[in-house]
């Protein structure tokens, strides 16, 4: 039978996943219903496309908030607020007279949602030693991989089902039950310390040894993201395939992701932390560069595609959640700030190759490939360049 001391951690860990993965939902949720948004609210179809835009954008604005204000309030407190806040917006928007509003408050809407993703890492490293935090972020980090890929579907179900706002009031609903959660049982959730550690982003942005793991972690994620997101097109116009092959090259590498990070803590354990960083980040970034081999000898089977994305999923796996613990520990106490820039630069280094990449997307696999092996093997040289921790 489970005892207090372990099925308090768990609780409190089960109330971080919930609430990172309804701010992970606000996109893909009410992703379904943006295409039909004009027709209900006026206005136009690239104005309903900054309908997600703006979502992101508020969302990275509210990491940095929260990085800052979490080093400063109580973190459960702010987490309880926040997850408030969002369900207020999300009811809200459903209220939205026209696409331009339902534009403003969902900038507000990403911002308040950030908290937990935001408070998550630190407060896992709290609760946790080592080996089950590193677990418990592989854990959490494949609950989330399967948020773009299930919370579509159920969109799709709200929207035939009733309308679209009935994925706000969702979001609304569900955020509420948990914010009323947390409230009820903050006490099960990390404490902040006595003392506080001084400290400023620009502490962090100087320090290399933070850097060493914000910007591999950033690098290693963005190679992946960016090839993903312009799959869809590069396969239906680069190769002449459909969306089927690109279902079979993302279920299959969400499935070796997943592999991979919850194996992530025992081979850590096992074979070391530093060790295990290196050897994913490498394999993610070979993965990325046998698909551009393969593109240059002018490779174009879907399949193949999806097997050599494998090792891009299964070195992502093994390295993320080692690699996120190293940097909120090489924040030197200032978690929530770590956790935010390392969100931030995963978030803005994934906008930035993907507006890269996009005007090349439907010329095949090679400039794709190419991008995101470049960024990938970034991650690489980070590693190498910058120092350790020193434990």
């Amino acid at each position: 039978m489970t005892d207090r001391r372990t099925a308090a951690p768990l609780l409190a860990f089960g109330l971080l996943v919930l609430g990172t993965i309804l701010g992970l939902a606000g996109t893909d949720l009410v992703l379904p219903a943006v295409p039909s948004l004009p027709e209900t609210l006026g206005g136009s179809q690239a104005m309903a496309q900054l309908v997600l835009a703006a979502f992101v954008a508020g969302g990275c604005m509210g990491l940095l908030a929260f990085g800052e204000l979490g080093a400063r309030i109580d973190q459960r407190n702010l987490l309880v607020i926040s997850l408030a806040a969002y369900a207020l917006v999300s009811f809200a928007c459903m209220a939205a007279p026209s696409l331009s509003v339902l534009v403003g408050l969902r900038f507000l809407q990403g911002l308040t949602g950030s908290a937990a993703a935001v408070f998550a890492p630190g407060m896992i490293r709290a609760m946790f030693s080592e080996e089950k935090a590193v677990g418990a972020l592989g854990f959490m980090a494949s609950i989330e991989s399967l948020i773009p890929a299930l919370a579509p579907v159920l969109g799709v179900w709200l929207l035939l089902a009733f309308d679209w706002k009935s994925s706000f009031l969702a979001l609304g609903i569900l955020s509420l039950g948990v914010a009323a959660l947390v409230a009820m049982l903050r006490h099960r959730l990390p404490a902040p310390p006595s003392t506080r550690a001084p400290g400023s982003y620009l502490r962090h942005v100087i320090n290399p040894v933070f850097l060493r793991y914000a910007l591999s972690q950033a690098f290693t994620l963005a190679g992946l993201l960016i090839f993903v997101f312009g799959a869809p097109a590069m396969i239906t116009k680069g190769l002449g395939g459909d969306l089927g092959d690109f279902i079979i090259m993302q279920v299959t590498g969400i499935a070796f992701f997943i592999a991979g990070s919850n194996f992530a803590g025992k081979l850590s354990a096992r074979f070391e932390p530093e060790p295990m960083i290196l050897f994913g980040s490498a394999m993610s970034a070979a993965g990325l560069a046998g698909i551009l081999i393969y593109a240059l000898l002018g490779g174009t089977a879907p399949l193949m595609l999806a097997a050599l994305f494998v090792p891009v999923n299964l070195g992502l796996g093994f390295r993320g959640p080692p690699g996120f613990y190293r940097a909120v520990v090489a924040a030197r106490g200032d978690d929530a700030r770590g956790s935010a820039l390392v969100l931030v630069a995963i978030l803005s280094t994934t906008a930035a190759g993907t507006a890269i990449a996009a005007p090349f997307v439907t010329f095949g696999m090679v400039p794709l490939a190419a991008i995101g092996t470049a960024v990938s093997c970034a991650s690489v040289l980070c590693l190498i360049a910058l120092p350790k921790l020193s434990d």
